[in-house]
C-alpha cells in the first residue's frame, strides 16, 4: 500500500528538483523593444495623467471664474437697484468699490487657503501610486 502523501519522495523528504536551465541572453532587438516599451510606460502613462489633471483644472478654474463674475455684477447690480442714491449723482461710482472691495476679500481668502505643503504631498502621493 502506498500512502499518497509520500508519492514522490524518499522516506518524508521531497524528492530533489532538477536545476532550472539558465535562460538564453536576450537578442538586441528584444533589449531595444523592452526599453522602448518601459520608457512609454513610464513616460506616457504619467503625462497623459498630468494632461487630464490639468484639463479637469483648467476647466474647474474656468467655471469658477464665471461663476465669480456672475455673482459680484448680480451684487453690483443689487446694490445699484436698493441703494437709490448710489445710482446717481455724485455717489455712482460707490457700488463699484464695493463690489471691488467685496472681490479683493474673495481673492484675499482663496489665497490665504491654499497651503504649499498640501500640494507638493498631494504630489508626492501621486508619485507613489
Amino acid at each position: 500500500m502506498s500512502n499518497p502523501e509520500r508519492v514522490g519522495s524518499v522516506a518524508g523528504r521531497a524528492a530533489p528538483r532538477t536545476p532550472a536551465k539558465p535562460s538564453e541572453p536576450a537578442s538586441i532587438g528584444e533589449v531595444v523593444e523592452l526599453v522602448k516599451t518601459y520608457a512609454k510606460q513610464e513616460t506616457l502613462g504619467p503625462l497623459k495623467g498630468a494632461g487630464r489633471w490639468l484639463a479637469m483644472g483648467a476647466i474647474g478654474a474656468v467655471c469658477l471664474g464665471i461663476g465669480g463674475i456672475l455673482l459680484l455684477l448680480g451684487m453690483l447690480r443689487l446694490v445699484q437697484a436698493e441703494w437709490e442714491r448710489s445710482a446717481r449723482g455724485n455717489l455712482s461710482w460707490l457700488p463699484y468699490v464695493i463690489v471691488l472691495i467685496v472681490a479683493g476679500a474673495v481673492i484675499a481668502l482663496v489665497i490665504s487657503r491654499i497651503k504649499r505643503d498640501t500640494l507638493t504631498d498631494e504630489l508626492n502621493d501621486d508619485e507613489v501610486n
